[in-house]
């Protein structure tokens, strides 16, 4: 075997050989990786190992290698999740992925992370959308070039057995021809109706096919990678009761690129999201419209397969209903929407004591002994990295010493209470995080397989005499019907997250208020010199404004409404696929006020130069001016909004100034 192959356990138990270049971590009965290669996820137990890697040299970033994210059904985190999608993701160094610049540059173009929304913006109208400098044209190549296409993933040993356990389950309930639901039953209202054996195939397909009724704009294909290759890792879990064959196409369809044409709307969150989830599974059994990543559009699904050497998926019994009933599209999309309110918020800190020395204000109402009376985490954290940040080595600025003894006594609220507002958004985060991580490894099916359950356990609290006869059937596992489709954690809990991640940029607005407005701030006015000639910032608040308003109306949560569908069997629903959207939409939105906020600042700085702010913030200067040069008279303003957008959405900013922070004070843990 060459050194550039290294042997692998496929699903069938086999050996096969795989580019070493693919492999990215170790897992038991793997054989190890060498360092140099990028870093993915492993478990075989249900915890996750993590591996760090060296930084990339400038020859990685020109050509990215391939990085392969090894799939168990409990370990996988919302970040790695927008990495399988993405190719990087912001904080990805602390958790699998290191130099996510290595994996997120095109040999070609790079594409930020919403450049769906532009599209969508424009799509009807069939005109570009503006990125930064870059224009996008709807169907073009351009959404193709995302750096997913250098990420795979595969199934653990472990997982691929609990599979076919799981499948040996169904199987035996057939030949058996015991009743079960889903299996050789009609769904929902139709429950009751049993289906000869010879239409059990039929049965499974008329429900992918009945139940693809989404409309709306179809998910990017970074968006569908992430919502496949969740549902990968749901039936990893071996819940579900699908064959190895099926989910064995199902990752060579996300490897390969060739990725279902999904329309973003037509689910209520319960049971499950089953039209997006239906419209993934019609396109891997060769129907409807498929990505091509040849051409770079759309197709039909059958024909891009059999171009790109891929078989459809034929459905057998249970299978139909096991890729579609799941919270997977709430919880896909929620990923990258906690994913990146994290990192906007950690930023958000950062552009805050920007603000701070900019506008003069006092350290003094961020010290500990004030915090620790009142001892939030998130409060007492935002409050440590204030203090770093101001007074890096226990020194104050040159700007903060040229202001010593000015007599003033306190600063306004969106100055002084930064702890108090950054902080609970930062809490917020954390709750919704840590609901969609666990999320992202449940098992949302119904019925479910229980492979080892035996059929007494199952019937504890069944009549006596069921539960007795049941003892005497000696089977390989039991099936349970219950309730895990209903997407009312991920729902509530992307409500939550929105509501929170909005006062970032509700607080940043205000403060961007304070810059531009000279009776405030003893700048010139829109901090422009000639003003009146020139406009300076006048607008690029009312930007911002109109994007805190906007996330006004969209924070309204989705999940506090509810209607009955199916015949009054669904009699309660989440409306989580809203929930994940808006709450996506409004981290958007607060990427944008915060970018502007630092765009303000930087000027502001440089206004009082030759002073100079702290050593970390004055490494955040420089990163900025390394992309958008000082406003010294009227330019186009938009293109300086993306560009520090842009470094916002990388979480280019706590890059530079994470290192001047102590520890204890980069996470909430």
């Amino acid at each position: 075997m060459s050194t550039s192959q290294r042997e692998v356990a496929p699903s069938d138990g086999s050996a096969t050989s795989v580019p070493a270049s693919a492999t990215s971590s170790t897992v038991a009965g793997q054989p190890e990786r060498s360092a140099a290669e990028q870093t993915g996820t492993v478990s075989s137990n249900g915890a996750a190992t993590k591996q760090t890697t060296a930084s990339a040299s400038s020859s990685a970033r020109q050509s990215p290698r391939p990085c392969t994210f090894w799939i168990d059904g409990y370990s996988l985190t919302p970040e790695e999740l927008v990495a399988i999608g993405y190719g990087f993701c912001p904080g990805m160094e602390e958790k699998s992925i290191t130099q996510h610049h290595a994996l997120a540059k095109d040999q070609e173009q790079r594409v930020p992370f919403d450049a769906e929304y532009i599209v969508e913006l424009h799509q009807d109208e069939g005109v570009p959308g503006v990125i930064g400098s870059q224009s996008i044209y709807v169907a073009s190549s351009s959404l193709s070039r995302t750096p997913s296409r250098h990420v795979t993933v595969q199934l653990t040993a472990e997982a691929w057995d609990r599979v076919r356990n799981g499948r040996a389950v169904i199987d035996e309930v057939l030949q058996r021809q015991e009743i079960a639901y889903g299996i050789n039953t009609g769904f929902g209202n139709f429950a009751n109706v049993i289906i000869e054996p010879n239409e059990l195939e039929e049965l499974q397909a008329n429900l992918i096919r009945s139940h693809a009724a989404g409309v709306g704009m179809p998910l990017s294909p970074a968006k569908t990678r992430m919502l496949l290759a969740l549902r990968i890792n749901v039936l990893a879990k071996g819940h579900s009761g699908i064959r190895v064959e099926t989910l064995e196409r199902m990752i060579a369809a996300l490897n390969a690129n060739c990725l279902p044409l999904v329309p973003c709307k037509g689910t209520v969150g319960a049971s499950g999201d089953l039209a997006p989830l239906s419209h993934l599974a019609l396109g891997l059994m060769g129907e409807g419209k498929m990505w091509n990543p040849t051409t770079h559009s759309y197709g039909d699904a059958d024909a891009v397969l059999k171009q790109h050497g891929l078989t459809p998926i034929t459905l057998r019994a249970k299978e139909g209903l096991a890729l579609i009933n799941g919270t997977q599209l709430i919880t896909s999309i929620g990923a990258e929407a906690v994913s990146r309110a994290r990192s906007v918020a950690r930023t958000g800190d950062v552009v805050a004591a920007m603000t701070l020395e900019a506008l003069k204000a006092s350290a003094r109402p961020f010290h500990p002994s004030i915090h620790a009376a009142r001892p939030h985490k998130g409060q007492e954290l935002v409050a440590g990295r204030l203090r770093n940040l101001l007074c890096f080595g226990g020194e104050a600025s040159e700007i903060t010493r040229s202001h010593k003894g000015c007599g003033k006594v306190q600063d306004a609220y969106t100055m002084r209470c930064i702890p108090q507002v950054h902080g609970i958004v930062h809490d917020t985060i954390k709750f919704s995080y840590d609901i969609l991580s666990t999320e992202c490894n449940s098992a949302t099916d119904n019925p479910m397989i229980f492979p080892g359950l035996s059929k007494r356990a199952s019937m504890a609290h069944a009549d006596p005499e069921e539960a007795a006869a049941a003892e005497s059937v000696q089977a390989l596992g039991s099936i349970l019907s219950g309730g895990n489709f209903h997407g009312e954690y991920p729902s509530k809990s992307l409500d939550y997250l929105t509501i929170g991640i909005h006062e970032i940029a509700a607080i940043s607005e205000r403060r961007i208020e304070r810059l531009v407005n000279p009776v405030l701030s003893g700048l010139p006015a829109f901090l422009v010199n000639k003003g009146g000639l020139n406009s300076g910032f006048m607008i690029a608040h009312c930007t911002a404004a109109s994007l805190v308003s906007e996330n006004k109306t969209l924070c309204h949560p989705a999940s506090v409404d509810s209607l009955s569908t199916s015949a009054a069997q669904e009699d309660h629903v989440s409306m989580g696929g809203f929930a994940a959207r808006k709450a996506l939409k409004v981290v958007s939105h607060v990427e944008y006020v915060v970018a502007i906020e630092l765009l303000c600042a930087c000027q502001a700085i440089d206004m009082m130069r030759p002073l100079k702010t702290t050593p970390p913030l004055e490494a955040v200067w420089s990163l900025v001016r390394q992309h958008v040069k000082p406003w010294d008279k009227d330019r186009f303003m938009s293109p300086d909004i993306e560009a520090v957008a842009q470094l916002v959405r990388e979480g280019a900013v706590w890059d530079v100034v994470k290192d001047y922070i102590e520890k204890q004070y980069h996470s909430l843990g």
